[in-house]
């Protein structure tokens, strides 16, 4: 507390004292003389010995009063213990008063200085001054920790604002075509057959192509609005990627790629089927995007202690280490340009995150001579 806190803290007290010692007298007088000394009249009745002398010089009665000290003991003990209330609640009152006093003036100061150290871009010291030391601290790891979400939703925002105008840029190009073939194939009716079918097809190739940049604005658009929530039940994992490998059989071929698999018998976990199912699909298809062609992908699955380890390996280019770290981010694209069909709009990794994430797994990758390894665990049923 500081000196001129302590002052007015003894001013209130000693106002209060003078204030309950004028009381007690303007008691003391009402009783002795507004009510004609009807007070001693008591005491001398209740707490004195009365001995009545007759005066033969005066020829009347004279009376002599002997304290009753038993009595009077007990009465000047009950006053004394009255007082000692009374004192004990006054400076208690004056306390508390003056206690909430200045905690109402601590908020009210601490309040206007977190005001100013948020809204001002000012140091902690020329805010805070020695004696809010701890509170500073906090403030600013708070102040710190907001800082970089801030950041970081700034920056993903940012990243999914450009992936939207690309897409929408994007999306002119193969619908002009299409509109530009079909105009052609209806004006020219009499086209030969083989180059008709050239323009069919070049018109499908850029249908398909516009089908894929519309559903990347759907999976941009679902992504935001959906929580993901788990459905578990008991799954056979070996099961589920043998069927999944061959469901990837078209992609496959379409790349010249091939998958080998190598599973151990018995890997139960307790899972959502279809969200793991996602999860690997989504690898799957991350790794033919950007293998070379004609290469086998790999994958392996089976039991380490107390997981289960799923690696997809696939050959490609070597994925540098400031991409690696960044992969799993949300709407980030390994391949910046959009002049290629590799990549989608960089959800698909970041939801397979998430997902193995709310099974109690992890997920990572490693890149180096040219193969790249994804590594998901998941704990064993």
């Amino acid at each position: 507390m500081k000196v001129k806190d302590k002052t007015k803290f003894i001013i209130y007290l000693v106002i209060f004292l003078l204030l309950a010692i004028g009381i007690g007298y303007g008691i003391f007088y009402l009783f002795d003389v507004v009510f004609n000394g009807s007070v001693l009249d008591w005491l001398a009745k209740n707490y004195f010995y009365t001995e009545a002398q007759f005066n033969y010089q005066t020829n009347d009665f004279s009376y002599l009063y002997r304290p009753n000290w038993p009595k009077l003991k007990g009465l000047l003990l009950t006053l004394f213990f009255i007082m000692l209330i009374i004192f004990v609640l006054t400076v208690y009152l004056v306390a508390h008063y003056h206690g909430h006093k200045m905690v109402r003036k601590s908020i009210s100061k601490t309040s206007s200085m977190l005001y100013t150290y948020m809204h001002h871009d000012l140091d902690s010291a020329d805010v805070f001054p020695p004696a809010y030391a701890e509170v500073a601290t906090q403030i600013v790891q708070i102040k710190s920790t907001m800082q970089r979400h801030e950041q970081a939703v700034k920056y993903e925002t940012d990243r999914k604002n450009d992936l939207i105008t690309y897409l929408a840029h994007d999306l002119k190009t193969p619908l002009t075509s299409v509109i530009g073939y079909l105009d052609l194939l209806e004006e020219a009716s009499d086209m030969p057959k083989e180059q008709q079918m050239k323009y069919i097809h070049i018109t499908l190739e850029k249908a398909l192509r516009l089908e894929k940049l519309i559903n990347e604005f759907f999976e941009i658009t679902r992504y935001n609005l959906q929580q993901i929530v788990l459905d578990k039940e008991p799954l056979d994992l070996s099961f589920m990627l043998m069927q999944l490998t061959d469901e990837f059989y078209p992609l496959l071929s379409s790349h010249g790629n091939t998958i080998e698999l190598q599973a151990e018998d018995d890997l139960s976990v307790f899972g959502d089927s279809v969200k793991l199912a996602r999860v690997f699909n989504n690898i799957l298809k991350n790794a033919v995007s950007y293998s070379y062609a004609n290469t086998p992908i790999k994958v392996w699955a089976g039991k380490r202690e107390k997981d289960i380890i799923i690696c997809f390996m696939n050959q490609g280019k070597t994925i540098p280490s400031e991409k690696l770290n960044a992969i799993f981010e949300k709407f980030f694209r390994m391949d910046e340009a959009r002049n290629t069909n590799t990549g989608g709009a960089g959800l698909g990794l970041a939801i397979a995150k998430e997902i193995v994430t709310l099974h109690g797994g992890t997920i990572n990758a490693s890149s180096e001579n040219e193969t790249t390894t994804f590594t998901v665990t998941l704990p064993i049923y």
